[in-house]
């Protein structure tokens, strides 16, 4: 007498939703722009000089890609200079912020983010995928949690098969 077992994948059967944030990452190159390299002596940005740079640099290459824009010096840079960059900048890049790669990538999920619509979740028992091929950054998850809070059943951080709770509405 052969027994056979049905095994059941109670994973596939507990209608849960995951929500891979990687899905949301831009594969776009990121760049540096150090405003370091147009300082006078190191110490301070000079108009004059600065606006004849603006002016000829080629900011082509810069097309599609998201740059963050930082001064790794301690220096006196007038906030209009990041302005200047940054509308310089716009026509090309993908995204322009001010701040370094760590901003840049917490700015990039966020706008990404921002076009989940929470409805489709609404009622829903969600897990946000913890951990995978990208370094997701820590305010992504807290930009999900922020959108998804307000209509889902309930949150959960990590893989179906072993979730951490974050968030369970009381009915």
């Amino acid at each position: 007498m052969e027994i056979q077992e049905n095994i059941v994948n109670k994973v596939a059967n507990s209608g849960l939703i995951t929500l891979n944030l990687e899905d949301f990452y831009h594969k776009g190159e990121r760049v540096v722009y150090d405003i370091v390299d147009n300082l006078f002596h190191g110490l301070m940005l000079r108009e004059k000089d600065f606006r004849e740079f603006i002016k000829n640099h080629d900011w082509a290459q810069y097309q599609d890609k998201n740059v963050a824009i930082i001064c790794s010096a301690d220096a006196i840079v007038p906030t209009w200079a990041y302005m200047l960059l940054a509308n310089r900048l716009k026509p090309y890049a993908n995204e322009v912020v001010f701040g370094d790669l760590n901003t840049l990538e917490a700015v990039l999920f966020t706008k990404a983010l921002a076009k989940i619509n929470p409805l489709d979740y609404a009622n829903e028992r969600v897990v946000v995928k913890g951990c995978g091929d990208i370094d997701v950054p820590v305010a992504a998850y807290v930009e999900v949690t922020n959108l998804l809070t307000p209509v889902v059943k309930s949150i959960m951080f990590g893989e179906p098969c072993s979730t951490v709770p974050v968030y369970k509405r009381k009915d």
